[in-house]
């Protein structure tokens, strides 16, 4: 049984910031255990309300389901008493209940639902894949609205009746009106968690929507400066906000868009600038360049005269 109830995670996840540690690998692609373990130590030293292990920062998407679990397993060791773990589950929905079981054995705290692999599905069958999964575990279960896994305020709202330890949803679309939906028609039953890569851009739009938290990549390696931002945000101090988006987070989206993927190659290569190396990403995304690094550079350097 989790040491944290569905309720308890909800609150303790809407409190503060959230991060999404990437996973490290060798030259070679293999996970790179003790170097993990020690990343997951560091960032648990700071004010965080929750890690979600083997993420999408974490590259879920190019771990076997071995690899999750040794990852997840890694990290929920790790990781300082008190700071909530929550583990992915995610591809079809019977290898969705088997990780959601895996995680409850690996002691993890929660889960987060990711879409389901590929196709495309009614909201008849989202209901059910999400059902299936919440039925299989005691843990708190937040939802990953993205891609091809978008849920209605109706959707939403029959699985919140039926499923207790359903606690959250995690936007990865950007679609302000239905997160208004949502929240207009569930209010504090859910907590809501902002998703979309560099969240930090939508961070004060969404607080007024109703989700206090969101998932800071850059938490990875400027956390001084994540903090910063997310405390800016809390205490709804534009000013503050608007600075430290104009001199840090625009011209690290600038970089992150330049190719597919680069939300987390982006993440990698500054842990790599800020002497946490986390090794490269896998395929099929690709590391930054020199020329690309060195632009990362001056905003890690100006990331720190912006809290100074």
């Amino acid at each position: 049984m989790p040491t944290i109830t569905p309720t308890e995670l909800a609150e303790r996840l809407g409190s503060g910031l959230l991060s999404f540690p990437v996973t490290h690998f060798t030259p070679d692609l293999a996970f790179d255990e003790p170097a993990y373990r020690e990343n997951i130590v560091r960032m648990g030293q700071y004010e965080i309300a929750g890690l979600f292990a083997a993420g999408g920062t974490g590259e879920f998407f190019s771990l076997t389901p071995q690899e999750v679990g040794t990852v997840l397993r890694a990290a929920v060791d790790s990781a300082p008493e008190g700071t909530p773990i929550l583990a992915p589950a995610g591809h079809g929905t019977a290898q969705a209940v088997a990780m959601a079981r895996d995680a409850e054995a690996a002691g993890a705290d929660g889960l987060l639902l990711f879409p389901p692999y590929l196709t495309e599905a009614s909201a008849e069958g989202l209901t059910a894949h999400v059902r299936a999964v919440c039925e299989s575990t005691s843990l708190g279960v937040v939802l990953y609205s993205r891609a091809n896994a978008v849920y209605t305020s109706e959707t939403v709202a029959t699985l919140a009746d039926t499923c207790p330890n359903l606690i959250g949803i995690k936007d990865g679309v950007g679609d302000l009106e239905r997160i208004t939906q949502i929240h207009s028609r569930l209010g504090d039953r859910l907590v809501y968690v902002g998703g979309l890569p560099t969240a930090e851009t939508f961070a004060l739009p969404y607080l007024e929507l109703g989700a206090t938290t969101y998932s800071s990549a850059i938490f990875n390696f400027l956390p001084e400066f994540a903090l910063t931002f997310y405390k800016a945000v809390r205490a709804r101090d534009r000013k503050k906000v608007r600075r430290l988006l104009d001199d840090v987070v625009l011209p690290y989206t600038a970089i992150r868009d330049r190719k597919a993927g680069y939300a987390v190659s982006i993440v990698k290569a500054g842990m790599d600038l800020t002497g946490h190396p986390a090794g490269p990403v896998r395929p099929p995304l690709t590391d930054l360049d020199d020329s690309e690094r060195e632009l990362l550079a001056g905003v890690i350097r100006a990331s720190r005269t912006a809290i100074a």
